[in-house]
Parts: structure tokens; sequence; C-alpha cells
């Protein structure tokens, strides 16, 4: 809208589009909840109070809010592009999120971000976008494509284009190396979010130097004070395998908030679609003690501010019209959704056409060697490092146990909840494997294969004998790509994954059940965790401590160097 025209508006001088009524207008700037009119003309608010209308909505009283934005996500982590992505979330009241794709980029590059661009484009949901910083995450993993700071710099013009995404080598950012301190340089004068976990001391100092404003990756009300005290933004996460809202709410109060935003980083499609999004965490928040102000502001203008999107994030004159609203204050559930003055949503479903996913010709992604492929391990010795799930978080625990041979190979003891696990290199049939053990999965029979292994996303397998991780494993692979439950020869559940191996074409609905047959079938084979998938996923990236396999052996996160299998 011409500056001349938007103020033409706001004065009074012509008839608005849309006039909504009878609100109870939610004021993050001032805490206030004031009575109030909101006048829109396309996609902006032009004013608040009497104003004459081309259309009137009457909302009776119900609040009205600024739409709420995640400030970290991998959409990819839903298993949908971009464009069915928007379905699951736009509902429940979220209008824009910022996202990194680097789960698409690390198999496909920039082609693959190119893809969500598609994808997003004339979607109801404003989709901004972190410029992948770490394709690969480090040099200790084998993945489809590597992105330096020279390939970055062409996404920098892009307007949807915020800055750099979580830079997740935070020991090559406090070593100094060369590669790493190039992309900040780039950078620099954006918004530069950062990927630490554990980190304290001197070395955060270090990091937070180097221009790094944020974090999604605290664990402990301490972690995340110190943090914030040093001057970066915490962004509170709760994904489907990280759930870190309950235990940092404690930190939050009225003093420090404003540098406190939500995110939900890696959130599979049942809960989605079940539990919800932003609003969810919103709603958990206020449940567990939060003022609703503050837990609103921290779902709407902190992240608008975080990110300088200056256009968004509160209900004022001359800012977008992305706006929900909701009747119940104490547990907001929106049941009008607006974009840039649009209604998009009403009563928890889309009222937008759904769209299909664009057709790209993407390159195929699940390239192994399969005829010299060898699952098994040799016996180099009786005792093995073993990574230990900690349930419903991403870091593990550095374990060591005796192992059981059989006919001089390491097999997998599920009486102990001792399972074998391999990575396997998926992006240019190098015939690399990782291979080790896990404890915590649960699993007594069968196995579990999935091309989703972040960050590099080569092929992730676990079980308790050999033929079922085959099984699985050329499954996944027939699939392009896909999450496999297997016994022995027969695949007991699957769920297609062929773009990139990473996501389905399929509605979002159509997706979840596919996940619930194979969380089922993974659970009559025992395991016990929420969703065994995601925290397989997890297992072998190697930035979050402790111990982490790749398809290129055991990583020993604290220490940021392989170790031997074997305890000598």
């Amino acid at each position: 809208m011409d500056l001349s025209e938007l103020i033409r508006y706001a004065r009074g001088g012509e008839e608005v589009d849309l006039l909504l009524k009878n609100a109870r207008v939610v004021n993050v700037l001032s805490g206030e909840i004031l009575p109030g009119d909101v006048a829109l003309v396309r996609s902006r608010i032009v004013g608040i109070g009497d104003y004459r209308a081309k259309e009137v909505l009457d909302l009776e009283g119900a609040y009205l809010c600024p739409g709420f934005i995640d400030a970290h996500v991998h959409i990819e982590s839903s298993m949908v592009p971009p464009s069915e992505f928007a379905r699951a979330v736009v509902p429940r009241g979220t209008t824009a999120v910022i996202t990194d794709p680097h789960e698409i980029a690390n198999v496909l590059g920039l082609d693959g971000i190119r893809f969500m661009f598609e994808s997003a484009k004339h979607g109801p949901l404003s989709m901004f976008v972190m410029a992948s910083s770490c394709v690969p995450a480090t040099a200790m993993e084998t993945n489809g494509a590597v992105l330096h700071w020279y390939d970055l710099v062409s996404l920098k013009s892009d307007p949807w284009v915020l800055g750099l995404a979580e830079v997740m080598n935070f020991p090559g950012v406090i070593h100094g190396d060369e590669q790493v301190l190039a992309k900040l340089r780039t950078f620099g004068e954006m918004v530069i979010d950062g990927h630490c976990p554990g980190l304290t001391g001197k070395e955060l100092q270090a990091y937070a130097a180097a221009g790094i404003h944020s974090d999604h990756e605290c664990t402990t009300v301490e972690e995340a004070r110190e943090k914030l005290r040093l001057g970066m933004a915490i962004f509170i996460r709760e994904a489907t395998n990280a759930h870190n809202l309950k235990t940092l709410l404690p930190l939050v109060n009225e003093l420090n908030h404003h540098r406190i935003c939500f995110c939900t980083d890696d959130r599979q499609p049942a809960d989605l679609l079940d539990e919800g999004h932003i609003d969810f965490m919103v709603r958990t928040a206020i449940a567990e003690g939060i003022d609703p102000m503050i837990a609103l502001r921290m779902a709407t203008c902190n992240t608008a501010n975080y990110f300088r999107l200056h256009d968004r994030g509160s209900i004022c004159p001359g800012k977008r019209a992305d706006l929900i609203a909701f009747h119940d204050l104490e547990a907001p559930r929106p049941h009008l959704v607006w974009r840039g003055g649009r209604l998009v949503a009403r009563d928890g479903a889309m009222v937008v056409p759904r769209r299909e996913t664009p057709v790209r010709s993407l390159r195929g992604s699940m390239n192994v060697d399969w005829r010299n492929l060898d699952l098994s391990i040799p016996a180099e010795g009786h005792t093995a490092r073993v990574i230990g799930v900690i349930p419903d978080q991403l870091v593990t625990e550095r374990l060591e146990a005796e192992v059981k041979v059989v006919d001089g190979k390491a097999v997998a003891d599920p009486d102990r909840d001792l399972l074998k696990m391999v990575v396997i290199e998926r992006h240019m049939a190098s015939g690399a494997v990782g291979k080790g053990f896990v404890r915590g999965i649960g699993l007594k029979r069968g196995a579990l294969a999935s091309s989703v292994a972040h960050d590099h996303h080569n092929l992730v397998v676990t079980g308790v004998d050999d033929l079922s991780m085959w099984t699985a494993a050329r499954r996944s692979g027939a699939l392009g790509g896909g999450l496999v439950v297997a016994l022995g020869e027969e695949v007991l559940a699957e769920v297609p994954l062929p773009v990139g191996g990473l996501m389905s074409t399929e509605p979002i609905e159509a997706v979840r059940a596919q996940l619930d047959a194979a969380l089922g079938a993974a659970k009559e084979l025992g395991s016990t965790l929420h969703d065994p998938f995601m925290a397989l996923s997890f297992l072998a990236l190697e930035v979050i401590p402790t111990l982490k396999l790749t398809d290129q052996g055991l990583v020993d996160v604290d220490r940021f160097d392989f170790v031997p299998l074997w305890v000598a």
C-alpha cells in the first residue's frame, strides 16, 4: 500500500475494507487489553477505533491478538513441505515462522532450499529463512552438499532471508576456524542464530563475542540465565523429542522476558495435529503460572523484534494484519486466523484451498552401495562405548557395556537393552558405515530404519538382528527414503519420504496415520519411547553432546573427535 494511501485510510478519509468490531484488543506493547474496533485495508491494520467500513465482523468480545511466530523451526521435521505444514499450524494461530532449511540443504544443497521457497510461495503462512550455516554440520560426517560462505551470499538479497541460521559448529567459532568465521563475517550486519548446548565460561563468551545472538539448546535454567546475561536471546523449545518448556519457564520474569521467545525446532505430525504448535506452548506456559500477557509476548512481539520484523508482532496502525481471535485468555485456542488481512482459518480448519506440493525435478537421494554393505561388527574387545538415550532430550549419555559376542561378531543383547546401530552413507554410495551400540530404544525384536538422521541425513538403522536391520534399510532405500519397521524379512510399517528422504507429498493427515502405524509397530517390538524414530534421528548429530554416531564413526562431542568403539 502506498504510504499516502495508508495515511488517508488511517485518518478516516475513506471506507476501510474490514472492521473487526467489539474486540478485546491484546496490546502486547503496552501490556493492556482494551475494548476496541480494528480497521483493516488489504494486508494492513490502518487504525483502532470507529471507522466506516465496507464489511463489519462482530467479534462479540473475543480477544484479538497478533499472530504467533515460531522463532526457530525445521519444517522438514514435520515430514511435509511448507505448503502442507501451513495446514497444520495456521489454524492454530501461527502466521509466520523463521525456518532453517538445513535438513534438505544437507541433502540437496541450494536446490533443496529453492524447493522450500517454491512450496511456501503464495501460501497462507509467512516463511522467513535463515541461511543454513552448517552444511555440513562438521567434517565428521558425509552429506549430500556443501555450502560455503560464497554459496550463501546468493541468499542475502532475498527479502525473505533474515540472516544466518544456527551456528552449530561452536568449536569452530571458539577456535577461529576460517571457514566458520567467513560465514559470520558475511552475515555480520544481519541476525545470526546460535546453537551451543552446554557451552559455558570463557568459551561461551568467545562464542557470544562472535556476534551470535541467540540459543535454543538450553536444558537448564542456569545455562539459559548465563547466556541471557551475555546478551543472547533465549528461544525456549518444545519439540517432539526435546521437551524444554516446563524446565525453562522458571527463568521467565517481568524483567527479562522481552529477550525470550518460543520455538518448536523439530515437531512431528501427531504432535502438531494433536497438541498444537506455538499455541500449545502459550497454553502450557500460562497453565504453569506465566502471566498470559508475558506468554503472548514471547509468541509475538519478542520474536518479531529479535528478527527485525518491524511490520508485524503487534496490533498497531501500519502493521500487517496477521491476527488471531480467541475466547479464553487463560487457554488461548484461536477460532479465527487472518494472515495479511485475509481470513485463512476458522474453528481449527483452513478456509483456503489446499495447495499441491510444487513439482520439481529433485534428484534421487538414496544412493547406497547395497552389494558391498556389511552390517556386522567384528569383536575387537569385550567392552564397548555405548550411546545412552535420555528420554525427551537430544543430549545422550556416554556409557560403557560388556558386549555379547557370537562367532567372533559383536551382536545386540535385547535382554540388557543393548541394540546394534549403524549409519549408512546414502548420498554418494561411498560404502561408508558407522557402527556402534545404543541403550534406551527398548526394542526386543526387529529393527527400525530412517533416512532422517540429523543433519547429514544418512540412513540410520538400529535393531536386534542383522536380517531385520537389512530388511528395514533396503525398504527405506526402495521408497526413495522413509521410516521403516521390520521383523526378519517382513516390513511391518513404513512412512515413504520421497522428497530428499525427508518429506512426503501426501496430506499431513495421511503422513500422520502412516507414522502412527509405524510407532505402533515399534511399540509392539518393544520400544518404550514416545517417538523412537525422532530419538534415532538425533543419535547421529555430532554437535549435541555427548556420544553420537555418524557414517564415519563414533564421535565424542565433548572432545569433538572420533573415539574407538572398543574400550582398551
